[in-house]
C-alpha cells in the first residue's frame, strides 16, 4: 500500500529513543522529512544521518518557549509541517491516593500544555493548506487507568479529551486527530516500569515480565517497530476518513472493545 506521505514534513515530539523514535524511522522509510527532536543533540544528529531525508533538532521541548523554536528550524529546513506526532516523557509512577497536586500540575504541564503548543503551532497551517495528521502517543491507560500511575492517567486523559474535541472541529479542513495507544511495547519506559513494580513488590523483574505476558492475548510485549508500522498508517493519506480514534497497539490487553 502507498501511504501517500511521500515528501511530507513531519515533526516527531521525543524522537531520539522509545516509540517516538520508532514513529520517526517508520515514516522516513514511506519518504517522509522528519523533524527528529530531543535533548541529547548528539544522538539526534547520529538518528537523523541515518534517515534519509531527516533533520535533527536539539531541544527540550518542555523549556519554555521550546515548541516554537523547533518548529521554526523544522520548517525552515524543511518546510510547513503536514504531520504533528505528539510524544514526550510522562510522569513518575504514583498512587492516586498519594498524589499530591503538585505532581498533579507536572503531569498537565508534560502531558497536555507542549502538545497543545504544538498543535497551535503548526494547526493553521494544516488547515490551510488543507492537508494534516495529528497523532498522539497516548496509553492504554485513557481506557483502563493503571495502577500506580495516576498522575499518568489523568494527564493522559485531559489531553484525549481536548484531542477528541479538536478532531470534529477539523475535520472538514482534511486534518485528521487520532491517538495510539501502546500496551507492553518493549521500550526502555516499560524496562523502567517494570523494574519499578519488581522492587515494589519484592520479586524479579523477570517475574514481573513473565506475569505481564501472561496477561496479554498475544502473550508476549509489542516491538517498537510494530507500533511505527501502526502510527504511520494513521498518518497516511489512505487513512483519511479515520479521525478522533484512540487506536489500541496492545496484542489484546484491554479486553474492551
Amino acid at each position: 500500500m502507498d501511504l501517500g506521505i511521500t515528501g511530507k514534513t513531519a515533526f516527531v515530539s521525543a524522537s531520539t529513543s522509545g516509540l517516538g523514535l520508532a514513529v520517526a524511522r517508520a515514516l522516513a522509510a514511506e519518504g517522509a522529512r522528519v523533524a527528529i527532536t530531543g535533548r541529547r543533540r548528539e544522538l539526534a544528529e547520529q538518528i537523523a544521518e541515518s534517515l534519509p531525508g531527516a533533520v535533527a533538532i536539539g531541544a527540550d521541548l518542555l523549556a519554555p518557549g521550546a515548541i516554537a523554536s523547533a518548529v521554526d528550524q523544522a520548517e525552515e529546513r524543511l518546510g510547513p509541517i503536514d504531520i504533528a506526532v505528539l510524544n514526550g516523557p510522562g510522569p513518575r509512577p504514583s498512587t492516586a491516593a498519594e498524589l499530591s497536586s503538585e505532581e498533579l500540575a507536572i503531569a498537565f504541564d508534560r502531558l497536555v500544555r507542549p502538545q497543545h503548543d504544538l498543535i497551535s503551532r503548526v494547526l493553521p497551517g494544516m488547515r490551510q493548506r488543507r492537508w494534516g495528521r495529528v497523532l498522539a502517543v497516548g496509553s492504554s491507560g485513557i481506557v483502563a487507568p493503571l495502577p500506580n500511575l495516576a498522575s499518568s492517567n489523568a494527564g493522559r486523559a485531559a489531553l484525549a479529551n481536548y484531542l477528541k474535541t479538536l478532531a470534529a472541529e477539523v475535520a472538514a479542513d482534511g486534518v485528521t486527530v487520532n491517538l495510539l495507544l501502546p500496551g507492553r511495547i518493549a521500550t526502555d519506559r516499560v524496562a523502567e516500569l517494570d523494574a519499578d513494580a519488581a522492587s515494589r513488590r519484592g520479586i524479579s523483574v523477570d517475574e514481573v515480565q513473565h506475569e505481564s505476558r501472561e496477561g496479554i492475548p498475544a502473550r508476549r510485549y509489542g516491538t517498537p517497530e510494530e507500533f511505527g508500522a501502526a502510527a504511520a498508517f494513521l498518518c497516511s493519506a489512505p487513512a483519511s476518513y479515520i479521525t478522533g480514534v484512540a487506536l489500541r497497539c496492545d496484542g489484546g490487553l484491554v479486553r474492551n472493545l
